[in-house]
């Protein structure tokens, strides 16, 4: 027996008894009496900004300005543009993308963290390789926890989904904060009242 086989083997043989896993009181998870406020607050504690805003046609009215003033954005909200064009280009060319406008299904009061499936990004690059990435979620889609977020979604419905927390950071290089650095260098979510 070579002593690849015997470390196997040995590995097999000492197995931990499988254990279940703990029932969660759902009752006693954290619940947050404004969640909205929660969500802000956690939000723009780690360097994102969360606004409240009546309808989406403020949404519209950015999206009609960054067009005006010739910014390269992809707009997967509105339909308003042929975005299929943009949505298909490659790496290369979405890394010129300034801002990308994209809708979220659930919001994380606990950790600022909004859901987004791969259909509504259209491209899983985009809101990793734009400069500036804006979501837009519904007041009534943020929840207190992740475990409430865990029953909102559907995990297995698409090949990617991602939970976005704020604009890319990083602390690794002589643990200077680095904002940008591997994706959006900044993150707003709109949440619709």
């Amino acid at each position: 027996m070579s002593a690849r086989e015997n470390i196997l083997n040995a590995i097999a043989n000492n197995q931990p008894s499988l254990v279940a896993l703990p029932e969660i009181e759902r009752n006693a998870i954290i619940d947050y009496e404004d969640r909205y406020a929660q969500f802000k607050t956690v939000l723009e504690s780690i360097g994102g900004t969360a606004e409240l805003i009546p309808n989406l046609e403020l949404v519209n009215e950015k999206i009609r300005l960054d067009r005006a003033t010739d910014t390269f954005i992809v707009d997967t909200i509105t339909g308003e543009t042929n975005n299929e064009k943009q949505i298909s280009l490659s790496a290369f060319e979405l890394e010129k993308v300034e801002r990308a406008y994209i809708r979220g299904t659930v919001a994380v009061a606990e950790n600022g963290a909004v859901w987004v499936y791969e259909s509504q990004m259209k491209n899983r690059l985009l809101p990793f390789i734009c400069q500036h990435l804006v979501l837009v979620v519904d007041k009534k889609d943020i929840v207190s926890t992740l475990h409430d977020a865990y029953d909102t979604i559907k995990v297995g419905t698409e090949g990617f989904g991602v939970f976005i927390a704020g604009p890319s950071k990083t602390a690794d290089i002589e643990q200077s904060l680095v904002i940008g650095a591997h994706g959006a260098r900044s993150t707003t979510v709109y949440v619709i009242e």
